[in-house]
């Protein structure tokens, strides 16, 4: 190899990374970049490599981007971070783009559309290559904005009702059947649904899918025992739940929409003098942080929130390398999380 360059020295650049492994800059630039790494011999590529971490290079992305009219950033639009469900999903996909060389941008909306539609336009002001959004709602005409706009967009955790945007969800209908399937199994025939908001993909869909679920169990959903809640909280939970109880349609279990809404009929019991699952039982959706530590331990709708993520990521790349992912729907498979909510109905 060359002569390393003497300490104190200027800014270690790519020159200085190819000179001490004795290749073209060029060849040292593919090397250096996951994507194109294979196109170099594997000796040459290690020799890179060990002669960039000896003399601690750092890539400039504004002189790559500058190269490559990329910003090599991706906008990430989150819709409330204080839902334990989305730190794994922004994991996933932090993993899943820094692996193809790229930064995410995050933005929480708060649920909220004015707030929303400023964060996306802050992110196309700092030209970000593409936005990650779990935002989505089915009435969405930002939504529609964003598609149009020419900068690659992909779903997470929610999905447009006629799928033109490439999306990555839970199978949500499958593990509302799960749910019901339990339940009927224990001889639950009072099954009883808190929703979650019908503007969201996640909430129709589960909400449908227990329609079905019931139905596929021999079981007429009662309109009595299905109320909508107007968010994915606890306190809308446990609204819901009082709502359920004061027509007095005498369930003997619920679904709920996810485990915070589930969480919120845990605090109506407890209101009530109500005991989990000797009276009621409940079935949540997520398998959030801390479902076990419930009490009663929540059995839940167990959701690979990681995997979402790193698969969100996965079609954003692929949308940025030219890929046909346009209008690719991945939904990764529910699990049944069985904990101590749940029992056979009471006498």
């Amino acid at each position: 190899m060359a002569a390393r360059p003497e300490a104190g020295t200027a800014r270690v650049t790519l020159r200085d990374v190819a000179r001490l492994a004795d290749v073209h800059p060029g060849t040292a630039s593919r090397a250096l970049n996951a994507q194109t790494r294979a196109l170099v011999n594997a000796e040459t590529a290690r020799r890179v490599l060990e002669a960039a971490e000896q003399l601690g290079y750092r890539p400039n992305p504004i002189a790559r981007g500058l190269k490559t009219n990329r910003s090599y950033t991706i906008g990430v639009l989150i819709p409330d971070l204080t839902n334990p469900l989305f730190p794994p999903i922004l994991r996933g996909i932090e993993d899943g783009l820094e692996a193809g060389g790229y930064t995410p941008l995050m933005a929480n909306t708060d649920n909220d559309p004015e707030r929303e539609r400023i964060d996306w336009q802050a992110m196309r002001a700092r030209q970000v290559d593409g936005i990650v959004a779990a935002t989505a709602r089915r009435d969405h005409a930002l939504l529609d904005e964003m598609a149009g706009s020419g900068v690659p967009l992909v779903l997470v955790n929610r999905r447009a009702e006629d799928d033109r945007v490439p999306a990555a969800t839970a199978d949500d209908r499958k593990g509302i059947h799960l749910a019901v399937e339990h339940l009927a199994g224990l001889g639950h025939t009072r099954i009883a649904h808190v929703a979650g908001p019908l503007e969201l993909s996640t909430g129709l869909d589960r909400h449908d899918g227990f329609h079905e679920a019931m139905r596929d169990a021999g079981l007429e959903p009662d309109p009595e025992l299905i109320v909508v809640s107007r968010a994915f909280t606890e306190a809308e939970g446990a609204r819901a739940c009082r709502e359920l109880l004061a027509r007095a349609a005498d369930p003997t279990a619920i679904v709920a929409g996810n485990d915070l809404i589930a969480l919120g009929c845990y605090d109506v019991f407890a209101e009530r003098g109500i005991r989990c699952p000797e009276e009621i039982s409940v079935v949540g959706f997520n398998d959030m942080p801390f479902a076990d530590r419930f009490s009663p331990p929540l059995t839940t709708i167990r959701i690979p929130h990681y995997e979402i993520g790193a698969a969100a990521a996965e079609l954003m790349l692929g949308l940025l390398q030219g890929e046909d992912a346009a209008w690719r729907q991945l939904r990764l498979a529910p699990e049944l999380a069985l904990r101590a909510s749940t029992g056979r109905p009471r006498g």
